[in-house]
């Protein structure tokens, strides 16, 4: 194998690849990038099993082959090497020849053989989406992903399409994120993605225009994004459904300025910090919601204007799924619905025409509750 490749060009795509690399593996292969070279393209490959990273990149291709090489090792090299064309090539099967102006390095090859093959995909079921919409929709979903493993299926996100509609859901037993686009396919489509997956897809896309084709299978999603393609693993299992925690109607409606609240919440919260449960307690009065909160550090009062429909009401939350919401809306005006004192919150926007998006949170129950 011999090949000459920018730094630039080089130092792009081992990032890329090494998304899929956790360097946790108990497997010294998934340490390693796959480099191959075929008549006018350099391919590398990251793989962790579970997600598989390959990318095509521009280079002059002397000899065909393919070695596999230590990731974090090769990554550093060619960062730190000047910014200048970079020469590689193999001659005994065994080592790695790294050149560039006056630096020159040998590093040991691992087993090629042992790398793990990507799944065969025939990429004829796609659907296509543009970057940035996507990009913005798993940025708006995946911060309620659960992190506990007790529940595999919830440490995913759901992707839906029915109806001409794309949802994403994510929820982890405490809030829900449900963020929508309209999709002109008839395509219906129910699986669930690591979201440790989605969070890896979101670095890679741009914020431009520029469409990504998904393709599924019964066990994996393809993202194609030209000269990249993100292979990943689906969650196995049945996700909850939904629509039916998400209530419909509503006793009591709250206006905000969304920024406003968010900035009360935030200071109400630094007294709450010495508890697991960040707890605020919301008092909701006719122009006025007045944030307290009480700890052995002190108590702290906070009053924003609202404009209330409905009784008043005095409820509790976990400050940080109220804050995580409030920071990932980016609407000036949003409207907050509740029922009681024990029953969920639903966060939308307040303009109709952007109210894609839907935010379930659940209250801390009180003890005169």
């Amino acid at each position: 194998m011999k090949f000459t490749c920018t730094k630039t060009n080089l130092q792009n795509a081992i990032f890329t690849v090494q998304k899929a690399i956790t360097g946790k593996s108990s497997m010294p292969i998934l340490n390693g990038i796959l480099i191959e070279t075929n008549k006018d393209k350099l391919i590398l490959t990251g793989s962790d099993i579970d997600l598989s990273i390959e990318t095509k990149v521009e280079a002059d291709i002397f000899e065909e082959g393919s070695i596999v090489i230590n990731a974090r090792l090769f990554g550093e090299i060619i960062r730190k090497l000047p910014n200048d064309n970079i020469n590689i090539s193999t001659t005994d099967g065994i080592s790695t020849e790294i050149l560039c102006q006056k630096s020159k390095f040998n590093i040991i090859n691992m087993n090629r053989n042992d790398f793990p093959e990507l799944p065969k995909i025939n990429e004829n079921m796609i659907f296509s989406i543009p970057e940035n919409i996507l990009k913005n929709m798993i940025r708006e979903t995946i911060f309620a992903a659960a992190q506990d493993e007790t529940r595999p299926i919830l440490t995913g996100v759901l992707f839906e399409t029915k109806n001409k509609n794309f949802n994403l859901v994510a929820l982890d037993g405490y809030r829900l994120a449900l963020k929508s686009e309209k999709l002109e396919n008839d395509n219906e489509i129910n699986a669930v993605i690591p979201a440790k997956t989605l969070n890896e897809v979101s670095k890679i896309l741009e914020d431009g225009e520029n469409n990504v084709d998904i393709t599924f299978t019964p066990n994996h999603i393809l993202f194609n994004l030209g000269n990249t393609k993100i292979v990943s693993r689906l969650l196995e299992g049945e996700f909850i459904k939904y629509n039916s925690i998400i209530p419909e109607e509503f006793t009591l409606k709250v206006i905000a300025k969304r920024e406003d609240l968010l900035n009360c919440i935030e200071r109400a919260s630094l007294m709450a910090k010495d508890s697991n449960t960040n707890l605020i307690k919301l008092n909701i009065e006719e122009n006025n919601m007045i944030i307290t909160s009480n700890s052995q550090l002190g108590m702290v009062k906070e009053e924003v204007n609202i404009i209330l429909q409905g009784q008043e009401l005095q409820i509790a939350f976990n400050s940080k799924y109220l804050i995580d919401v409030l920071k990932i809306m980016e609407e000036d005006e949003i409207i907050l619905n509740f029922s009681s004192s024990v029953s969920p919150c639903v966060i939308k926007n307040k303009d109709e025409n952007k109210n894609n998006c839907t935010y379930l949170v659940l209250p801390v129950r009180l003890l005169n509750n």
